[in-house]
């Protein structure tokens, strides 16, 4: 990590501040905006680049104000191809306009000049697809993504890194190690880079699936001490609830940001059924 890395630059508010505060303001809950076909087939849509744009921009407009974030499936707009892609700007940019926190879930990693150019497209001030935050994956090693890391920190974006996820392959990289797992070096990696940030939550966040279950126990993993959000997906039609988040986090759950997907997205088309779905998922993480 670089010894002059600061909290802000150029006098902008760090994204884990910014993320903290809508989640005290709003709640833990992050919507994750996934136009699969099933869903816009359930919403009475086609499977088109215009019912993409509908579906985006209806569940942005019911959930902006509800959700600390939203977390637009990148690979659903790419399968459209660059139509897909002008969509999904047009999403960020409305997002941007009202003031809603977007993740970008895109999961990029790569080497050298291929990393830096990801990092430009998705953490640039001045580039179409540039979101307050990126999915990233370290399996090419954690310090490959360190032109996203800089250049977040310099824009005032964060990133969220994979570090343990529930889907059954992931084991086989992420548990690889035992007591000095995978796993266990990204979690330990993500907390050294958040020394650079001020205030209670650093920008470097990491992904944990919400169905993991006793594998942060069983790995040593201490989230708690990476002062980083939490971005668990897997709340509610995976089969996690609100109840398995606290369960499963323990101490850190206050830095968990849950995310819902086709559970709450399910309930469209009609705004007041999304944002009454968002509602319920939402007191059940406060309850919890």
């Amino acid at each position: 990590m670089p010894e002059d890395a600061t909290a802000d630059t150029a006098g902008r508010e760090s994204f884990g501040s910014r993320l903290g505060r809508a989640m005290a303001d709003r709640g833990q809950l992050c919507v994750g905006i996934d136009p699969h076909p099933a869903l816009l087939q359930r919403w009475g849509l086609n499977d088109d680049v215009a019912a993409l744009e509908r579906f985006s921009l209806t569940v942005l407009e019911a959930v902006g104000s509800l959700a600390a974030a939203v977390k637009p499936q990148v690979a659903l707009y790419e399968r459209h191809g660059s139509a897909g892609i002008a969509v999904l700007e047009r999403t960020l940019a409305a997002a941007a306009d009202a003031s809603v926190l977007t993740i970008a879930d895109a999961k990029r990693g790569d080497i050298g000049s291929t990393m830096a150019a990801y990092a430009d497209a998705w953490l640039r001030d001045g580039s179409a697809l540039a979101a307050d935050s990126v999915t990233l994956s370290p399996y090419l090693g954690f310090e490959s993504l360190r032109p996203a890391l800089d250049l977040a920190a310099g824009t005032g974006r964060g990133v969220f890194v994979l570090a343990l996820t529930s889907n059954p392959e992931g084991a086989s990289v992420q548990h690889v190690g035992g007591a000095d797992s995978v796993a266990r070096r990204i979690v330990l990696a993500a907390a050294a880079e958040n020394q650079r940030y001020a205030g209670p939550l650093g920008s470097v966040g990491l992904v944990v699936g919400a169905t993991v279950g006793s594998a942060l126990t069983g790995l040593g993993l201490d989230l708690a001490a990476v002062r980083g959000p939490i971005l668990a997906p897997g709340l509610g039609a995976q089969g996690a609830t609100a109840a398995d988040l606290r369960r499963t986090f323990g101490n850190a759950y206050g830095q968990v940001l849950g995310t819902s997907s086709r559970e709450i997205l399910g309930a469209g088309p009609r705004i007041q059924d999304l944002q009454d779905a968002a509602r319920r998922t939402l007191e059940k993480l406060r309850a919890a």
